[in-house]
């Protein structure tokens, strides 16, 4: 199976803030939000993948600003690091000034999907050699949220965790 860079599985989805998807005060909806995250993270991890992938989690999602009416809203979606047969993918999402068109960090969200067979089956998806150093400082990064998350879950035991033990050594 051969290797993919992050670039390959990239995803760019924009839209505009209509009026049924904002609250009373005329912000988006954070469920519009994480819809169009689910979107455009599950066609970045079929792009990796090549297969038929299934959301497993949504692991970390951060609202750290309102979105209003009217805004453009993009979300850039990459596989930020592949395991045997998923693959964590990680967004930003943009908000884009009216007037000047300057766009800013609006939103961050990790989702975790699984690449499955016709039958619902998990199948092997190929390595991410990440280029940037975005792309590898995420890249380790994932290991340790995925070791924390087999913690919580009991599916690891905190000892075998080494990636974890090595932040507190």
């Amino acid at each position: 199976m051969q290797t993919k860079t992050p670039k390959e599985s990239l995803t760019v989805y924009t839209d505009m803030v209509l009026p049924s998807e904002t609250n009373p005060i005329g912000n988006m909806f954070g469920g519009e939000l994480l819809a169009r995250m689910d979107r455009a993270a599950s066609i970045a991890a079929r792009r990796h993948s090549r297969r038929i992938v299934v959301t497993a989690s949504v692991n970390h999602v951060a609202f750290n600003k309102m979105i209003p009416l009217g805004s453009v809203v993009t979300v850039e979606a990459k596989v930020s690091r592949a395991f045997s047969s998923s693959m964590e993918v990680f967004m930003d999402v943009f908000i884009e000034d009216r007037e000047s068109g300057e766009r800013s960090l609006s939103n961050e969200a990790i989702y975790t999907f699984v690449a499955v067979d016709e039958t619902g089956r998990p199948v092997r998806v190929p390595e991410l050699v990440p280029e940037t150093e975005i792309e590898k400082s995420r890249f380790i990064a994932a290991l340790r949220r995925k070791q924390l998350s087999l913690v919580l879950a009991g599916k690891m035991k905190p000892k075998d965790a080494t990636e974890l033990k090595a932040l507190f050594q």
